[in-house]
């Protein structure tokens, strides 16, 4: 009990909490755990969103006493801290599922499933089959990386590309990474992929000193996936005329001289979607699925919706309509695994 309450009080100091309802009698009580910072990361605000989208169509026309809730929590960039603020969240037990997405999360949570087997997870961007209290959803990144190796590759005009990374993972290092030089390869032969690391996923100081390297060595089109640093890539791009092909949500407003493109991350659509069937019974515990093209949830996009890039010429965006379609329609088979 003693540990129980060090936990709470734990998760009380460290977490900034916004709930829809203050009630412990709803029917359902929804925690999203975020593993970083929303106003720095698009991904984890169409998380946050789509859960809230979940509950309010879940609730529409039900009794105060029926109606599901659901609470934010945001967990700061430190990964080092997820570990005990999941386990400070868990260790409440006043929420019937825990919804978040990365994709070292299973690790941290399995254990906890031990520690509070009534505790239920939804995980999206992360797999992890066969444990009863975990379900999980991936996108397929290696679609994602492969057209946006592609675009970047037909854009080059030296056959130098760059992809600075927060930091080496598994999901990195063995499907995006390796996916994007494919993609890169498919398009124009003999291209090479100089890939750098920032160490955290806050610093753009350190993303734009990597970005202006890159470009001294003749690199001339960089996707960066670095969450709040990103920002720094952006600045060194509009200094030095590089082009910028992104992931997970379109944010041509950002550059639009210099973004050329995005693959998106349909995020808010699968956090509805997982919250829908959660509320509804549905969801199939021990499960781990992989979305991508085919269902609508890896989507490549060429211009903002006001805005075309002068820079991407018709004969780019014609041969992007056909890998796209050949990804889509599985003629092209891009297996995550």
């Amino acid at each position: 009990m003693k540990n129980s309450m060090k936990y709470v009080a734990a998760a009380t100091l460290a977490f900034f909490m916004v709930s829809c309802s203050g009630k412990k009698t709803a029917a359902h009580s929804v925690a999203v755990f975020v593993p970083g910072i929303m106003a720095d990361s698009p991904i984890y605000a169409m998380l946050a969103q789509g859960v809230r989208d979940g509950v309010e169509a879940f609730n529409a026309g039900k009794t105060a006493s029926e109606q599901a809730t659901v609470a934010i929590l945001e967990a700061g960039t430190n990964q080092a801290e997820w570990s005990q603020k999941l386990t400070a969240l868990a260790a409440e037990q006043k929420y019937s599922v825990i919804i978040s997405s990365n994709p070292s999360l299973p690790e941290l949570v399995e254990p906890l499933t031990a520690q509070f087997p009534a505790q239920k997870f939804i995980l999206l961007d992360a797999y992890k089959a066969g444990n009863s209290s975990i379900a999980t959803v991936r996108y397929n990144q290696h679609e994602q990386s492969y057209a946006t190796g592609y675009m970047a590759a037909l854009m080059t005009k030296t056959k130098k590309l760059g992809l600075i990374a927060a930091q080496e993972y598994p999901v990195m290092n063995n499907v995006i990474l390796p996916g994007f030089a494919e993609g890169a390869a498919a398009a124009t032969p003999d291209i090479t992929v100089d890939f750098r690391i920032v160490g955290n996923w806050y610093d753009g100081t350190k993303s734009a000193e990597l970005a202006n390297a890159m470009y001294k060595i003749g690199v001339d089109v960089i996707l960066p996936i670095c969450g709040g640093a990103v920002q720094g890539v952006i600045n060194a791009a509009k200094e030095t005329g590089m082009y910028l092909t992104l992931f997970d949500n379109a944010e041509f407003s950002r550059a639009p001289e210099n973004i050329i493109s995005c693959t998106v991350l349909e995020q808010r659509k699968m956090a509805a979607q997982v919250t829908a069937e959660y509320l509804a019974g549905k969801t199939e515990w021990g499960s781990a699925k992989t979305v991508g093209m085919a269902e609508g949830f890896v989507r490549f996009v060429q211009d903002a919706p006001d805005y075309r890039n002068e820079a991407v010429s018709d004969e780019m965006r014609k041969k992007m309509q056909e890998v796209v379609a050949r990804i889509a329609s599985g003629a092209l088979l891009l297996p995550q695994d």
